[in-house]
């Protein structure tokens, strides 16, 4: 490795705080990357690191010449990027919601694939917010209104929501015309990831958003299960039109007050702040703006 790269995988070990999760990341044996760090330290006469048994941390000189390192690959890949345009190539790791990628992002990605050969794509699934630096990941596509974060949130589509019932649901309780018809009937809660409380239902009227809590007899967490909820008659779902198209043709879900519409559920890609982007992501991420650009999502 000659010194550019030691200081490449120098700061990726910064951010992991990991030795291996950095040697991961970089495609190169973790002996390699120990020796290569050990090397780096005799040269400069410093210890730039302090190491545990559980993490790996930098010491004051060690943060200073993090500062330095990334100040001085930022100025290398600026004036590379001024002279040519680089093919993106490398590992790009993307963590999806798994509705989105099952509906949307994995019938397109042959499409991506054929487009930029070099990259080496790594898929997981999730719904939480990930620690992109810390987990090694270069970004995530997410459902929802965004909490503030560190992280830059590109929107790259909404999906128009509706609100359903199983028809023996809707047998059993009657199926209300107005929001303020809802009294004694019962939903499907949904749980925040973060808090762990259930999210109400809510509805457009008259411009704007009302929310109404409704009692309820499960929690569930996960696309899946909580579709699964609604058509197993527990009560009301919210949920993307897309998502139910097939259960709403064959009779297993009914919709309801469609004059009172769920707001739309904007989709964004997260990623880390930071105008040096790597040529992957970016090339992911206008991927996805132009794929959800031409696709019909109600």
């Amino acid at each position: 490795m000659d010194r550019i790269d030691i200081m490449r995988l120098y700061v990726r070990i910064v951010e992991r705080r990991s030795f291996a999760g950095a040697a991961r990341d970089l495609h190169i044996p973790r002996p390699t990357a120990t020796h290569a760090i050990q090397r780096l330290e005799a040269d400069l006469g410093v210890r730039l690191l302090e190491r545990t048994t559980r993490t790996v941390r930098p010491t004051r000189d060690g943060m200073l010449y993090h500062e330095r390192c990334v100040a001085l690959l930022a100025e290398l890949d600026d004036m590379d990027n001024a002279f040519r345009a680089p093919e993106p190539k490398g590992p790009l790791r993307v963590d999806l919601q798994g509705t989105i990628a099952r509906f949307f992002v994995i019938p397109a990605l042959p499409d991506f694939m054929a487009r930029y050969p070099g990259i080496m794509l790594s898929l997981s699934e999730g719904d939480r917010m990930v620690d992109l630096i810390a987990e090694g990941v270069d970004c995530v596509v997410r459902a929802g209104t965004l909490a503030s974060s560190s992280l830059v949130g590109r929107r790259i589509t909404e999906f128009k929501q509706a609100t359903l019932a199983s028809p023996a649901y809707l047998a059993r309780h009657g199926t209300p015309q107005t929001p303020a018809n809802l009294a004694g009937h019962r939903m499907v809660a949904y749980s925040a990831s973060k808090t762990g409380q259930p999210y109400p239902l809510e509805f457009m009227q008259n411009g704007q958003a009302l929310q109404v809590p409704l009692p309820y007899d499960a929690i569930v967490q996960g696309a899946e299960i909580y579709t699964a909820a609604g058509v197993a008659g527990l009560g009301f779902i919210q949920v993307p039109r897309y998502r139910v198209r097939d259960q709403v043709r064959n009779g297993q879900l009914v919709p309801v007050l469609d004059d009172f519409p769920p707001p739309v559920m904007p989709v964004s890609v997260l990623y880390p702040e930071s105008r040096h982007l790597s040529v992957r992501t970016r090339a992911f991420v206008d991927w996805l703006v132009d794929l959800f650009g031409r696709t019909d999502t109600t």
